[in-house]
């Protein structure tokens, strides 16, 4: 039976730490997705199809993000609930939330099959690489609504304290993930639509597997009383979720002016640009777990008035964060090339130079990685007291910052300008989030006074 964990008493260091373990397992083996697409597209379809699935990346993580904005906004009153030892209303705002996401779904799927093609034209996608693009473009697109029921059924597990259930979902995904891409890329030779479609066929099995378990969880055993829909509720759950999907859309849309900069390099920049990217999930996949637990830890203990609990956990997470970031920076200076190597084919040259702006690339990013990880702790803080507004002005500095350097830099310093535009809006994010969160204690001491 799946369990469920209350964060409202023990020693904060040790329930984040050990809630955000499995999510980081669990986040690692979804990076996996991404990986075993980027590793076998490089090495079986070569350098042009790399490329192809680098151009699309913004506009698939523009999705990703929006439905992780909602959901995760959602799951926000889940947890104070919980905290709060409300379980009627809890199921409520469960009910609510899936009627909330299936609309939602649906509407991205239409916008998302409607733009594709546009978007690519706009972001100066090379002729070499467009019919790939869009081909793995449209086949993502068309699993919006898996990603979204995933999604949603695992931030209803996060807020009640289950961290392990989406570890399995994602460990059992990534197999079929892998196994799959192998079928439909080599045997089948569905090129990167087949990498695609491996990735939303694995997602919707992790799906089935999280609401099985949620089907045993007691407290979520909805009877037809809880399905009453509410204007009220669907309001405040938008007020949560919104701000969280549109800051993670201006950051997307920063993202995509970076790659049409990046568009104008040529196809061996756009690959080794592309090769560190898909390694970018890696880098930070401690810090979104860290930043998932700090949004159950702080929305229980929120729920529950408990304002001392919240100062003492994010001391506790920033510490653990920071040491992490350490860790795979060295993993990733030391063994970066070998693991970059994995997704890039071809011709010695053309290995060679497109391994060259990878590792660069991730070099820089690697020794900057503490400054993100100050990033997802504090913005989940902000975001677990009940406050999504600032963290969304966060996201407005990402934009700004990112932007500015990604036009600027690289007409003052060529190629090498673009590498710092992600590490600008990092600084530009932290500064934000800085000054929210003093501002956010200072209230929540008041509130609690």
């Amino acid at each position: 039976m799946a369990s469920v964990r209350n964060m409202t008493s023990g020693k904060p260091g040790l329930l984040i730490f050990s809630f955000a373990l499995p999510l980081m397992v669990g986040n690692l083996f979804q990076q996996l997705y991404t990986v075993a697409d980027a590793m076998i597209v490089g090495q079986v379809l070569g350098v042009e199809a790399i490329a192809a699935v680098g151009a699309t990346e913004w506009m698939i993580w523009l999705s990703l993000g929006m439905i992780q904005g909602f959901t995760q906004g959602f799951s926000i009153w889940m947890a104070q609930e919980f905290g709060a030892g409300h379980p009627k209303k809890l199921r409520n705002i469960v009910a609510n939330s899936v009627f909330l996401s299936a609309v939602i779904a649906l509407l991205m799927l239409i916008a998302g099959q409607l733009c594709a093609s546009p978007v690519l034209y706009l972001l100066n996608t090379p002729a070499a690489v467009f019919p790939n693009a869009l081909a793995y473009m449209r086949t993502m697109f068309a699993g919006i609504p898996v990603v979204m029921a995933y999604n949603l059924l695992a931030s209803i597990l996060r807020s009640l304290g289950d961290g392990k259930t989406p570890l399995y979902a994602m460990i059992c995904a990534a197999v079929l993930n892998i196994a799959l891409d192998l079928l439909f890329v080599i045997v089948f030779h569905m090129g990167v639509a087949g990498a695609a479609a491996a990735t939303v066929i694995a997602q919707f099995f992790s799906g089935v597997f999280c609401f099985l378990r949620i089907r045993k969880i007691d407290v979520l055993k909805i009877e037809k009383s809880d399905c009453s829909m509410h204007p009220r509720t669907h309001l405040h759950l938008l007020k949560l979720g919104f701000p969280m999907a549109f800051q993670n859309a201006v950051i997307s849309v920063g993202g995509m002016i970076v790659q049409f900069v990046v568009n104008g390099f040529g196809v061996i920049f756009i690959a080794g640009f592309t090769a560190t990217n898909k390694l970018y999930g890696m880098l930070e996949v401690a810090a979104t777990s860290y930043g998932f637990a700090m949004t159950t830890y702080t929305g229980q203990n929120m729920g529950a008035g408990k304002p001392d609990r919240i100062r003492q956990g994010y001391i506790s997470a920033m510490a653990i964060a920071v040491v992490t970031s350490l860790v795979i920076m060295a993993i990733m200076i030391l063994g970066g090339r070998p693991i970059l190597s994995c997704f890039i084919s071809g011709d010695a040259k053309t290995v060679a130079d497109t391994l060259d702006v990878a590792y660069h690339y991730l070099f820089i990013m690697s020794v900057c990685l503490p400054i993100l990880y100050f990033l997802h702790v504090t913005r989940s803080c902000i975001q677990g007291m009940g406050n999504t507004v600032l963290p969304m002005l966060s996201g407005f500095a990402e934009f700004f910052m990112r932007t500015g350097a990604a036009l600027l830099l690289p007409r003052l310093m060529g190629q090498e300008g673009i590498f710092y535009a992600e590490i600008a809006a990092w600084l530009g994010a932290d500064l934000v989030l800085l000054l929210s969160f003093l501002y956010c204690m200072k209230k929540l001491n008041r509130m609690f006074s």
